[in-house]
């Protein structure tokens, strides 16, 4: 009671206020602290079964969608990323380039992928796989060497071998990448990858988008499958053994790569088919020994054509001397091809005396320029393949590569001859532009190395796969005329198909109709691995797609 007592309450209440005032504050900036430190991205992963990407380019988006696909049907995945970008920032990026990331979460670190301490913070010793990016800058594949080297060596390193997909950008880096990989990384070779890729489907309209869709999680695509029911069965009995997947090579128990072997080969136990599928839980036997082959409509007819071939190259990048060396492989003697571009550089200069079936001819000029186009006759040549120039920015070097093809679909339509090009584009989102002019053969660089990146990253094993494929040696996939294998007009299943390209030592794994051939809703025309038990009806100019040696 009293003024005293009321004083000193209200002096004890001021007090209180104050001390919780600070109290609160205190905690309150610790927190702020807590979350500016975890937007920073240093805190500690947690995940398992992950998998990690080392170090950031425009690739991570494709490589990201691609994943996103194939977890689908897996619980609780998750892709961790450490780069040494804002977290935020690349967040921010993901969130606006990737539509819908589904039942995968994307967890983002910052920190280099160079320094084993940041590499501990995402945990690679609990990730199933680990892609390493090559940088945009140069030296590039110091970086991936190092990064490799990094986990590789680590101290803090795991017992079992790592699964490592890496990039590398430059053939005279390979042999001290393989070094530092202790076996334990596949390393792809982007830029030789894109030059093969290049020379082949400038040969055959269409042959890209067969890759693609072999190389996308959306779709089919190649796995490997263990069968116990095939032992002792042949590669052919196996081609007929499934209905709703299509067998292209047995891969052995000492880890080989048989692609199109003889037809004759047994598959022995513990052997697996490599089968291209829907997913890999679609590679099941069908149980059939009845397979309504029509032995009427087979043709046996498979003449070679061997003629000389005129090759136009617009616009050029470091990627063209490779092109160029890996089409001399195909060609016949007597070929031609042409380079046109504002420079020549001296090292094309020096390639024309390497090359065994072509004779190399360089022109000055603005492959913008329609009138210098048309001076060049494009209807007279064979193939024509339109180079993206790397040395400016991608935008930039994309909207040149539009215009020159829309002269060039111009110039088509005004001669009255289809042209057979392809275009190199450096950013994906320009191929819908691109559609628009009527091209239906593309080579996107960094897509096609992303979605290699991503099939290796789930499979190692593809990288020997991929190795056989894109190689001049060995079995390729070629588009044949239908006409070789079954009679025009005549209605077959597609087991007939393959029971006639079998007979060629081939295997059949789809076909295109022609009559599709500009018509992007139904894939240009393109069928991959079509159920053995649907008809087909060829036309004269209709082709067979397989898997052959030449």
């Amino acid at each position: 009671e009293g003024w005293s007592f009321r004083g000193v309450r209200f002096i004890a209440t001021l007090s209180g206020i104050f001390i919780i005032s600070i109290l609160i504050g205190a905690i309150s900036s610790g927190i702020d602290e807590q979350i500016d430190e975890l937007k920073k991205g240093k805190s500690k992963v947690l995940e398992s079964n992950h998998t990690l990407i080392l170090g950031y380019s425009e690739k991570i988006f494709s490589i990201i969608s691609e994943l996103v696909i194939a977890n689908e049907n897996q619980k609780n995945p998750s892709i961790v990323i450490l780069s040494n970008k804002e977290k935020t920032e690349v967040e921010d990026e993901i969130r606006s380039k990737v539509e819908d990331t589904k039942n995968t979460r994307i967890i983002v670190r910052h920190g280099s992928p160079l320094e084993s301490s940041d590499i501990a913070v995402v945990s690679p010793n609990e990730a199933r796989s680990i892609i390493i990016l090559a940088n945009e800058g140069e030296n590039a594949d110091t970086y991936t060497i190092k990064s490799v080297l990094a986990l590789t060596n680590g101290k803090r390193r795991k017992k079992e071998p790592y699964h490592i997909v890496a990039e590398i950008k430059d053939v005279k880096n390979m042999e001290a990448a393989e070094l530092v990989g202790n076996g334990e990384t596949v390393f792809v070779l982007s830029s030789d990858l894109i030059s093969r890729v290049t020379a082949q489907t400038c040969r055959q309209s269409g042959l890209s988008i067969v890759y693609s869709e072999l190389l996308q999680f959306d779709g089919d695509e190649i796995y490997f499958h263990g069968e116990k029911k095939l032992a002792g069965k042949t590669f052919k009995d196996a081609l007929f053994d499934y209905e709703t997947s299509s067998v292209i090579g047995i891969f052995t128990t000492d880890e080989k790569v048989l692609l199109n072997p003889p037809m004759d080969t047994v598959i022995n136990d513990g052997d697996e088919v490599i089968a291209i599928s829907e997913d890999d839980d679609t590679v099941v036997l069908s149980g059939k020994t009845s397979f309504g082959i029509d032995e009427s409509a087979i043709n046996s007819g498979s003449a070679k054509e061997t003629r000389q071939e005129r090759t136009l190259i617009l616009g050029w990048n470091a990627r063209g001397i490779r092109i160029i060396e890996e089409l001399d492989n195909y060609v016949a003697l007597g070929s031609e091809v042409l380079v046109l571009n504002d420079h020549i550089s001296e090292e094309l200069e020096g390639l024309a005396a390497e090359l065994k079936n072509q004779k190399l001819i360089l022109q000055v000029g603005n492959i913008n320029h329609k009138a210098t186009l048309v001076g060049l006759k494009p209807e007279e040549y064979d193939h024509i393949i339109l180079l993206s120039n790397t040395e400016i920015d991608v935008q930039e070097s994309d909207a040149k590569t539009l215009i020159t093809l829309l002269h060039l679909r111009n110039i088509s339509e005004q001669t009255g001859k289809d042209f057979s090009i392809v275009s190199e584009m450096l950013d994906i989102r320009n191929r819908e532009l691109a559609e628009v002019a009527k091209a239906d053969d593309f080579i996107v660089s960094d897509n096609l190395v992303s979605l290699m990146l991503s099939q290796m990253s789930e499979n190692k094993n593809l990288e020997k796969v991929y190795g056989i494929l894109f190689e001049a040696d060995g079995s390729e996939i070629y588009l044949k005329p239908a006409v070789n294998y079954i009679k025009p007009g005549v209605e077959v299943n597609f087991y007939t198909v393959v029971e006639s390209a079998a007979r060629k030592n081939e295997v059949a794994i789809g076909y295109r109709l022609l009559a599709h051939e500009r018509d992007s809703d139904k894939n240009y025309g393109i069928k991959i691995n079509p159920n053995k038990a649907d008809t087909v009806t060829f036309g004269p100019d209709d082709v067979v797609i397989v898997l052959a040696e030449d």
